[in-house]
């Protein structure tokens, strides 16, 4: 990749990485649902206007919307709103990784490698670790299973897109984001009703200027570039810097939020980031393999 297209990978996956910052002062201002919500507004409308039909079938485009969007981000605003720490949530949701590769071995009957293997032992070492300690006010348990979920619904909505076949990523994430709209403000309505009301009629530059950062710069300008930056190079360069967002997000909630980590939680993390990491350091090695002209016995 070219320096100046590195910088634009480093660049989303901060932007990536602060959206965990941003959405724990959004939900200051807003409910989780409705902040939900109002996010995938922001990201709809009036884009969909402009980019053009996206060319997958409205079954698929439903069952990922509500999957991604109702189900995953749900979770995700209610497990920081009830405690789950921004830089953490940011790693914990990576999760879905290892929830992905467990659940196309069961449905794709894909064989699970042996760094595949490690790199899931080592999350799910970590995850434990995390587990172990979420019985403080620091880490809720609750909180912790929320975003655990999220990730798993992430992992069966990667499913789905498999699906997908020559989509613009960008033009996909906008309708796709029309989707969840509708089924979160009826759940906001039910379960947040004064509370939402409230938020909408006392809203103030905060809750505003977050919605602009998860709707607008997050999801739009974050899909554009990211995936304008798959249409040039191969994936396995570009979605190594996806390792990036976590490590943002955990300096992200400690420098902004003051947020702080016990020593066991720290190991904990640090397992799961390093179970992460073993994907890309096996396509790293399969790469050099190959040119070397050596076999891949990864």
């Amino acid at each position: 990749m070219s320096p100046l297209h590195c910088l634009a990978a480093i660049t989303v996956a901060l932007i990536w990485g602060l959206n965990f910052v941003v959405i724990k002062v959004g939900l200051h201002d807003f409910p989780p649902l409705l902040f939900s919500a109002l996010r995938f507004l922001v990201a709809a409308v009036p884009a969909i206007l402009f980019v053009g039909r996206c060319g997958v079938s409205w079954r698929l485009l439903l069952f990922i919307g509500v999957v991604l969007g109702v189900v995953k981000f749900s979770l995700l605003f209610l497990g920081i709103h009830l405690g789950m720490g921004a830089g953490v949530a940011s790693l914990v949701l990576q999760s879905q990784v290892f929830f992905t590769i467990i659940l196309a071995a069961l449905i794709y009957r894909e064989k699970i490698g042996r760094w595949d293997a490690a790199g899931l032992l080592c999350g799910a070492s970590g995850l434990l670790v995390i587990g172990s300690q979420s019985g403080n006010t620091s880490l809720p348990l609750h909180a912790l299973l929320l975003v655990l979920a999220a990730a798993l619904a992430w992992a069966v909505s990667n499913m789905a897109m498999r699906r997908l076949k020559g989509v613009s990523p960008f033009r996909f994430m906008v309708w796709v984001s029309a989707v969840p709209v509708v089924p979160l403000l009826i759940l906001s309505a039910l379960f947040e009703g004064p509370s939402a009301q409230q938020a909408l009629t006392h809203l103030n530059w905060s809750g505003i200027g977050a919605l602009a950062y998860v709707g607008l710069l997050s999801t739009l300008f974050g899909y554009a570039v990211w995936g304008k930056l798959l249409s040039l190079y191969p994936a396995a360069t570009v979605t190594p810097f996806a390792l990036l967002v976590p490590v943002f997000g955990l300096l992200g909630g400690w420098a902004f939020l003051g947020e702080t980590l016990s020593a066991p939680i720290a190991a904990g993390l640090a397992l799961v980031l390093f179970g992460l990491s073993l994907g890309v350091i096996r396509r790293t090695v399969g790469r050099l393999q190959a040119r070397r002209g050596t076999p891949a016995s990864l």
